[in-house]
């Protein structure tokens, strides 16, 4: 509920700080005082719009501050959660402040945070609702009709089922609608599936097996770059044609050649020291000549034995590259890589197989969207027809409070309109509206727009009699709901605002003593003149304050003891 309300420099107030109680509040005052700037104050603090001619003369701003307390799981603090309003804790008092300033700009703020005015506003529907002469809110809403009706007279267990209903409904027919398109989609592409499938399966690769042949390709090509360096240096040491002179035959033609400077054993007796120091370096020379020929075959012999080790398989080498590539070339051609080429065919399998399945899956989800359907159909007519008895019932609850509130002619109707299926929901297959026919030949129409000012105020105040309590409003705000009646009709209003009090706090602007004498507490709403500067003040009255202010209501300018004794009597009958 409200428990303070900060008002600094707006029109005639200067500075006011004024405390509230639960219950029901009277706001007095003679024609004039002010009454309407403290209810403005209030909307300055709920958001509403204004402008820089509220702000005092003298004053560079306006400024007003509302404080409520809340109960823990009000869904306010819900609506700030997901704003992402953290500063305010639940169990806190949460505090709503609005400053104008003179260039005719605002700033709100949520327990000094600051904010826009529109989340300001979403958040005050929570908290406040006002009635006024012009002004209707909450209850003038017809979107909020079928939830107040439900609140009222229809079980939260069937409400809740129905809402399952509607879920489990929503969710199969997603489901339906999901496997009908993929099959859609991949009947579509059932040619190029097959035609896929056929030429991965031909290929049919392998986990693995591009690391397998690339690695193979290497050795393969290392081989091949070993093989031709033997084959190389075989071919220059083996002659090509016949006609060629081989490293071994110009070994031996040495050979020959340097034989002939050896003489005969007869030749070599008859030769002197000098021709024999000759004869034994050539002999020298032939024997390196013998050596280097038979390293020369040797060599000849190792690589003949290193080239038949070595010999690669050329055709084996072009297939592994034949095969790698075609592995690569495929993985491109559907944008991934090789080695996700098995699961891609097997994915492309699935979706051949879901085709061919896919006749049978539709059928169970076909029949599943139906029953479900069915089972919210089931449910939503059994709340239709809890909400049509339950509209009978506030229909009469509430003509039997229209009669005192001097409303006896009009006719209150809850209407119940059915929708077309494409626009139910999870709150059923119906809308509802409230609509009043003031006047007897009158066509119902909607609250706001048939009643005059005075009508909608009170049949306001009898629809909160009825559905006191069914809202998360915690204040309630009357603006001269009792205008342009008196006497028993007024008493009337007083009698029933004081009932919606119980569950709601209630503050009421009224000219009505009997209104007034309603209240749990009093405020008197005063203009006073001090250094030629008129402000507006409101005081809470004590007893005694009380039963002048309401004896001045009853008989005018002069107070009389008459006055007084019918304050007394006002007062005494209501707190017995």
């Amino acid at each position: 509920m409200l428990t303070h309300l900060s008002i600094r420099d707006v029109v005639l107030i200067e500075k006011l700080d004024l405390p509230l109680h639960a219950g029901l509040t009277a706001l007095t005052g003679e024609t004039g005082a002010g009454k309407s700037i403290l209810l403005d104050s209030l909307g300055l603090a709920l958001g509403e719009r204004t402008n820089s001619r509220i702000i005092r003369a003298g004053a560079d701003q306006s400024r007003v501050t509302a404080v409520f307390e809340l109960p823990l799981n009000h869904p306010v603090y819900a609506l700030l959660q997901e704003l992402d309003i953290t500063s305010v804790e639940e169990g806190e008092p949460l505090v709503l402040r609005r400053v104008v300033t003179k260039d005719g700009r605002s700033r709100a703020y949520i327990c000094d945070h600051p904010l826009g005015i529109n989340v300001l506003r979403r958040v005050a529907a929570l908290l406040v609702e006002i009635q006024g002469q012009h002004e209707q809110m909450g209850l003038a809403d017809p979107s909020i009709h079928l939830s107040l009706l439900d609140s009222f007279g229809v079980p939260r267990a069937l409400r809740k089922h129905t809402t399952d209903c509607w879920q489990a409904w929503q969710k199969a027919q997603k489901a339906l609608e999901n496997a009908r398109k993929a099959m859609d989609d991949a009947i579509r592409d059932e040619e190029w599936l097959r035609h896929t499938i056929d030429d991965l399966s031909a290929l049919a690769p392998q986990e693995g097996e591009e690391e397998e042949l690339a690695a193979q390709r290497i050795q393969l090509q290392h081989d091949e770059r070993r093989g031709e360096a033997v084959a190389s240096a075989l071919s220059e040491l083996t002659p090509r044609d016949r006609r060629s002179t081989t490293p071994a035959n110009a070994l031996r033609a040495a050979s020959r050649a340097l034989a002939r400077l050896l003489p005969s054993p007869l030749e070599h007796e008859q030769e002197g020291e000098e021709a024999s120091a000759h004869q034994q370096q050539a002999q020298e020379a032939l024997d390196a000549l013998d050596k280097a020929e038979e390293a020369l075959a040797e060599a000849e012999t190792l690589l003949s034995r290193l080239a038949a080790d070595t010999g690669t398989d050329t055709r084996l080498l072009e297939d592994t590259e034949e095969r790698l590539f075609t592995l690569r070339a495929e993985a491109r051609k559907h944008h991934i890589s090789v080695a996700d080429l098995p699961n891609f065919l097997t994915e492309l399998k699935e979706r051949l197989s879901h085709i061919e399945q896919s006749s049978e899956e539709l059928s169970a989800l076909e029949k599943a969207a139906k029953d479900t359907r069915t089972t919210f159909e089931q449910s939503a007519h059994t709340l239709s027809e809890a909400r049509h008895k339950a509209a009978s019932r506030l229909e009469k609850k509430v003509m039997a409070e229209l009669k005192p509130l001097k409303l006896e002619r009009a006719r209150f109707i809850v209407q119940l309109t059915p929708l077309a299926p494409d626009h139910w929901n999870r709150h059923g297959m119906e809308q509802g509206a409230f609509l009043i026919a003031a006047n007897p030949g009158q066509p119902p129409g909607p609250l706001g727009k048939v009643a005059s000012g005075g009508e909608l105020s009170r049949l306001m105040l009898a629809l909160k009699v009825v559905l006191a309590g069914q809202s998360s409003l915690t204040t309630l705000v009357f603006d001269e709901v009792d205008s342009g009646v008196g006497g028993a009709t007024a008493s009337a209003i007083g009698e029933r605002l004081h009932r919606v009090a119980q569950n709601v706090q209630v503050l009421a602007i009224t000219h009505s003593p009997q209104v007034a004498a309603r209240g749990d507490q009093q405020l008197r709403i005063a203009k006073r003149v001090s250094h030629n500067q008129t402000q507006t003040l409101a005081e809470p009255l004590s007893h005694d304050e009380r039963r002048e202010e309401i004896a001045r209501m009853l008989a005018g300018n002069t107070v009389t003891d008459a006055a007084r004794a019918a304050a007394d009597s006002l007062l005494g009958s209501h707190s017995a």
